[in-house]
C-alpha cells in the first residue's frame, strides 16, 4: 500500500500520536468510538481552510475553473448565496446541539457563478440564521446576489442597496406595499408584472424606504406565479427572472458536496475533526472542478469523481489520462513520487 503512494517507510509513532492529539489510556480505551474523539482534534481546521482559499485563488487566476452556463448580457459579478444543514447523531457529537434529538450544522457559501465554486464558507452550528452569515460578505459595487426569501432582510437590503450592491429574491407573500408604476411587460414570455413598488409595512418603510421592483413570473411545470423582489431598475425582467433561475446552481453544489465526497460519515467527533473532514472535502471537491474544467474527455462530474476512485493506484500521467481515459497504462511505471504541479 505505501508503495502505491510513493511512501519509503511507514510514517513514525509520534507522527500518528500527534495526528490523533492524545493517547487512549486506560480511562479511554482503544475502542473505536473513544478513537473518534481524538482524532484530528490537534491540528487546527483553519489550516485546511486557509489551504482551500489559497488553492482556489490560484486555480482562479490561472487556468480557470470554468465558465457560467447561463448567458447573460451584463458582466456584472452573479453570487448566490444559501446554506445546508449537515445532520449529526447528538449522542457523539454533543457540542452540535441542534434539536432535541439532533446535532447538526450548517454550511453556508456564497457561489460564484462565473465558475459555481465558493468565493465565500462559513461553518457554523445550525442554530445560527442565515441572515446572520450574509452580513460578513463583502460584496463589491456592482455585484448581483441571488437569495432565498429566508434570507430577507430589509436592513441587509438597504446596505446592500447603499453600496451598489444588487439583490434577487422572492417576496414575502404578507409584505405590504404601494404601486408606483407599471411597466410593460415583455411580450410572449411568461412575465406576468413588472411593478415599481414601495413598503408601507410599520417598520419596513423604515428599514428600506425606497423604491423596489416587483417582477411576477408565471412557472409553467408548476402552473404558479413566483413574486421576485430585486432592487435593479435597468434590467428586463426576463433576466431579472434567470438571474433567480441561475439560484438553482447553489442547490446542485451542495448535492454535488454531499453526494460525491460522502460528508454525511465523519472519523472524528470533536468539533475541530468535523471541520477538517468539512474542509478536507471542499478542497478535494475544488481539484476535482478543476480537473473536469481540464479535461477533454466531456465526461460528466460524477463520473470523472468515480473514475478517479477507482484509478487512485494506477500508475499513469494525470493529465494524459483526463483525455485519454481509456488508454492501457504502462507497464514499467515509474516508482518515484513525482512532483505536483498545479498550474
Amino acid at each position: 500500500m505505501m508503495s502505491h503512494i510513493g511512501l519509503k517507510k511507514a510514517p513514525s509513532r509520534s507522527s500518528l500520536s500527534y495526528a490523533i492529539s492524545r493517547r487512549p489510556t486506560r480511562r479511554f480505551p482503544e475502542s473505536s468510538r473513544s478513537l473518534r474523539l481524538f482524532i484530528n482534534a490537534h491540528r487546527p481546521a483553519a489550516l485546511f481552510e486557509e489551504f482551500f482559499r489559497i488553492l482556489n485563488n490560484h486555480f482562479r487566476s490561472t487556468t480557470g475553473l470554468g465558465h457560467r452556463k447561463a448567458k447573460f448580457r451584463f458582466k456584472n459579478r452573479l453570487f448566490s448565496f444559501d446554506s445546508t444543514t449537515i445532520s449529526l447523531c447528538l449522542s457523539l457529537f454533543p457540542w452540535a446541539n441542534y434539536r432535541r434529538t439532533k446535532g447538526g450544522v450548517k454550511v453556508h457559501v456564497l457561489l460564484d457563478h462565473n465558475d459555481y465554486m465558493p468565493s465565500f464558507i462559513s461553518i457554523t452550528d445550525a442554530k445560527r440564521h442565515d441572515n446572520t452569515e450574509s452580513k460578513q460578505l463583502d460584496l463589491k459595487p456592482g455585484s448581483i446576489v441571488a437569495v432565498d426569501r429566508g434570507y430577507i432582510d430589509y436592513e441587509q437590503f438597504r446596505r446592500w442597496n447603499d453600496k451598489g450592491v444588487f439583490f434577487v429574491t422572492r417576496m414575502k407573500s404578507n409584505a405590504s406595499y404601494d404601486v408606483v408604476e407599471i411597466r410593460e411587460v415583455p411580450q410572449k414570455r411568461n412575465i406576468v408584472f413588472d411593478e415599481i413598488i414601495v413598503l408601507t409595512g410599520e417598520t419596513t418603510s423604515e428599514k428600506f424606504p425606497g423604491p423596489l421592483r416587483r417582477i411576477v413570473v408565471h412557472d409553467k411545470k408548476k402552473d404558479e406565479d413566483i413574486v421576485l423582489l430585486t432592487n435593479h431598475p435597468s434590467f428586463g425582467s426576463t433576466t431579472i427572472s434567470s438571474i433567480y433561475k441561475d439560484r438553482w446552481e447553489i442547490e446542485l453544489f451542495f448535492k454535488t458536496l454531499k453526494q460525491n465526497l460522502k460528508v454525511k460519515t465523519f472519523i472524528g467527533t470533536s468539533e475541530n475533526a468535523l471541520r477538517i473532514q468539512i474542509w478536507t472535502a471542499m478542497i478535494a471537491l475544488l481539484v476535482l472542478k478543476w480537473l473536469h474544467y481540464l479535461s477533454k474527455s466531456g465526461w460528466s462530474f460524477s463520473n470523472l469523481a468515480s473514475m478517479l476512485r477507482l484509478s487512485l493506484f494506477t500508475y499513469r500521467e494525470l493529465r494524459l489520462w483526463l483525455d485519454k481515459p481509456c488508454d492501457t497504462p504502462p507497464l514499467t511505471p515509474d516508482l518515484a513520487q513525482p512532483r505536483v504541479n498545479l498550474s
